[in-house]
């Protein structure tokens, strides 16, 4: 059997990781991208405005990442976000689909007890390199 080859992909564009995690790992084609808060990559701090600008900054942080991995959002197949008050879903979803403008990815969203940092929103994806053809069932 040949061996599957996992590749880390880290970029400066993004904030650096707050423990012992790469922004990303590239298995085959499929790419999981690790949750990014809302946090400026020269700073290292949470930006300020609360969750619309945290949401902003967490995705802009995994545009980056997606750069690194020649992709971009279109190539995301799932989504998660994780929320400190699920009361900020409808403001949160108002800047998701700026970045998502179709055939959008599956997803998944939770209110947790806590984030790193004290955020208000982390966001991780799964994403596949290369082309992609949109069927729907």
């Amino acid at each position: 059997m040949s061996s599957v080859i996992r590749k880390v992909i880290n970029t400066a564009k993004a904030p650096a990781a707050l423990g012992p995690y790469s922004h990303a790992v590239l298995v085959d084609r499929t790419i999981y991208i690790s949750g990014q808060l809302g946090l400026d990559p020269s700073s290292g701090q949470l930006v300020s405005g609360g969750v619309t600008e945290e949401a902003k900054q967490a995705l802009t942080n995994i545009g980056e990442i997606l750069k690194a991995a020649s992709c971009d959002f279109t190539n995301v197949v799932k989504a998660t976000v994780l929320l400190a008050d699920i009361n900020d879903f409808n403001a949160v979803n108002e800047i998701y689909k700026q970045y998502f403008k179709s055939n959008f990815p599956a997803r998944a969203a939770y209110q947790v007890a806590a984030l790193p940092k004290g955020a208000r929103i982390e966001i991780e994806a799964i994403a596949v390199q290369g082309p992609l053809t949109t069927s729907c069932l």
